[in-house]
C-alpha cells in the first residue's frame, strides 16, 4: 500500500499479473507511444501452467500493437520502489531504456514522478479498498505527470522527447475486472479564464477515471475512481468518499459520465475512437482483446457545489479503454 509503484508479486508463484503502464508524448504531440512492462504467473498452456515476462507496446496514434514475450528469467523488479527491467528494458523513476523493434533509446523524465498521494487515511487511489486482500485487481497511480528529454529510434526514424511529458499507472492482482471503463490523460487544454491564466497549473494538469464491476463477497457492486488534478490541488470522486454518479451511458461513439461529491460536480463525455488490441490478464490466460487508443478526446467540466465553473476544457491524447460486460456494469 505505502510503495504502489513497487513490484507486488514476491513470492506469488500462480494466478498473479503485474503491469506498468508508461506513456510518452512528445512536445508535439505527434508522436504518443504506451509502453507496458509486466509480468503473468500461472498462465495456461497446452503443456501446463507457465510463467511469462513481456513488453507491450502500443502506438497511440495509428492504433499498431505488439506483444513481446519474454522468458520469467528476464523479468527483475523492486519490491521497495520503481525500478523494473525485462530483458533489455529497464523502467525507473529517472527514465526508461527500450531496446524493443519498434523503439531504442532512452528517455529521461526532467521533473519529479507525481503520485496519488498515499497517507495512513487515505493509502493511494483505491482508498480503504487497498487494504482488502481479496480483491481481484489492485490499482496505482506512479506519476499524474512529468517532462520528458532524450530520443528514440522510432522504427528506424530518430524522434526526440524533448519537452515532452508522461504518465505512468499500474495494476496487479489476479485479472482484470470483467467489464469496465477507463480514461486518461494529462494534456488539458482549459478554457476556463482563470485556468488559462495560470498556465502552469494548467501544464501540470491531469485526469484519471474508471468504473468497473467490483467482485465483493456473495455478488459485485460498480466501482468508481476519478482523480482530476488541476490548480493546485487532486480533486476525487470515488466510492470510498461517497460520490456518487449521476449519469453513465456508453453508446458505439460515447462515453457519457457525470459525478457529484465532495469536491463539486464533474462532468465528462468522452470520444471513442478505434484503438490497438492489447493484452490484459485473466485469470489463467493473457488475451489480446482490450482496445485502447491514445488519441481520445474528453470534454470535462467541474463546478463546485455551488454551480461556479471552475474549470473546462478538453483533454487530448487521452487513453481510453471500455472492455467487457459493460451492460452488467450499467445495470449495477
Amino acid at each position: 500500500m505505502r510503495h504502489p509503484e513497487a513490484f507486488h508479486g514476491t513470492g506469488v508463484r500462480r494466478g498473479f499479473f503485474e503491469g506498468w503502464y508508461i506513456k510518452l508524448v512528445t512536445a508535439d504531440r505527434a508522436q504518443r507511444w504506451a509502453v507496458i512492462p509486466g509480468v503473468f504467473r500461472g498462465l495456461a498452456g497446452d503443456d501446463g501452467e507457465r510463467d511469462e515476462a513481456f513488453v507491450q507496446v502500443l502506438d497511440g496514434l495509428t492504433g499498431r500493437s505488439w506483444y513481446h514475450r519474454m522468458p520469467l528469467e528476464q523479468f527483475r523488479a523492486s519490491d521497495r520502489g520503481f525500478d523494473v527491467e525485462v530483458g533489455t528494458n529497464r523502467f525507473t523513476s529517472e527514465g526508461a531504456i527500450l531496446d524493443l523493434p519498434q523503439l531504442r533509446g532512452s528517455v529521461d523524465f526532467t521533473t519529479a514522478l507525481t503520485p496519488w498521494p498515499v497517507t495512513l487515511r487515505e493509502p493511494g487511489i483505491m482508498g480503504w479498498y487497498g487494504m482488502v486482500p481479496f480483491m481481484e485487481c489492485f490499482h496505482g497511480i506512479v506519476s499524474f505527470g512529468h517532462g520528458l528529454a532524450g530520443s528514440l529510434d522510432i522504427e528506424g526514424h530518430g524522434t526526440s522527447f524533448d519537452g515532452g511529458r508522461g504518465y505512468i499507472e499500474k495494476d496487479w492482482g489476479k485479472a482484470f475486472p470483467a467489464g469496465y471503463v477507463w480514461m486518461a490523460s494529462n494534456h488539458i487544454d482549459a478554457s476556463t479564464e482563470g485556468v488559462e491564466s495560470a498556465g502552469e497549473e494548467q501544464a501540470d494538469a491531469s485526469l484519471i477515471a474508471s468504473v468497473a464491476i467490483i467482485p465483493w463477497l456473495t455478488g459485485s457492486f460498480r466501482g468508481s475512481i476519478i482523480g482530476f488534478r488541476h490548480s493546485g490541488r487532486l480533486h476525487k470522486w470515488t466510492t470510498y468518499n461517497r460520490s456518487r454518479e449521476t449519469r453513465l451511458a456508453i453508446d458505439d461513439t460515447h462515453v457519457r459520465w457525470s459525478v457529484t461529491g465532495p469536491d463539486g460536480v464533474l462532468d465528462l463525455d468522452a470520444e471513442r475512437v478505434r484503438g490497438g488490441l492489447l493484452h490484459a490478464p485473466l485469470r489463467t490466460a493473457m488475451h489480446q482483446r482490450v482496445e485502447e487508443t491514445l488519441d481520445a478526446r474528453v470534454s470535462f467540466r467541474h463546478r463546485d457545489a455551488e454551480g461556479r465553473m471552475l474549470i473546462e476544457g478538453v483533454a487530448e491524447c487521452a487513453g481510453l479503454e471500455v472492455f467487457g460486460d459493460t451492460e452488467r456494469l450499467l445495470a449495477l
